[in-house]
């Protein structure tokens, strides 16, 4: 059996220069979205102590050549993370990525469905998907208000405090709250 023949035979070839370029910039890029996060945001990423002091020591770092260089450095330690969910996360706290604005959507579907027609369905209907709530009474508290809200079309504090609350729970929920 030739080399030939065994490369044929897994399921997997070895990559290529540019494949591992490609991926290596595309850690890189995650790492210059982490430096752009806040550090509330950076604790709600689990990560490992390397890469927080990596991402720690870049804020020092002024020369624009050294912060390239750093970044490469980040993208190294990136290797050994669980790349993919920590991906997964920053994008959610992206505001301009589309899976942040994905959940935003959702969110805002799921508080007018509440404060709808259908709300007695639509609530325990979530209260059956999000066993772990804590808020249930302030929950129904805010539906209300945000349903007399809704029929008066005039302020709409309550409707966003019920938003802020979903918000939070989906977070929560996600892994990205304490």
């Amino acid at each position: 059996m030739t080399d030939f023949d065994q490369l044929e035979n897994d399921d997997e070839l070895p990559k290529s220069k540019s494949q591992v370029k490609r991926e290596m910039d595309a850690l890189q890029e995650v790492g210059k979205k982490l430096l752009s996060l806040s550090k509330n945001q950076l604790k709600k990423i689990e990560m490992s102590d390397t890469l927080k002091d990596a991402i720690e020591e870049s804020g020092r770092i002024k020369q624009n050549e050294a912060k390239r260089r750093h970044l490469q450095y980040i993208g190294r330690v990136m290797r050994t993370e669980d790349h993919e969910t920590i991906a997964q996360r920053v994008a959610l706290l992206d505001t301009t990525s589309a899976a942040y604005n994905k959940l935003f959507h959702q969110l805002e579907i799921k508080r007018d469905a509440l404060i709808g027609e259908n709300s007695k369905e639509v609530l325990s209907q979530y209260l059956d998907d999000n066993p772990n709530l804590e808020e249930i009474q302030l929950l129904r508290q805010l539906i209300r208000l945000s349903q007399k809200e809704a029929s008066q079309e005039g302020n709409t504090s309550n409707r966003k405090k019920l938003f802020r609350l979903l918000r939070e729970a989906e977070e929560k929920r996600l892994g990205l709250k304490g």
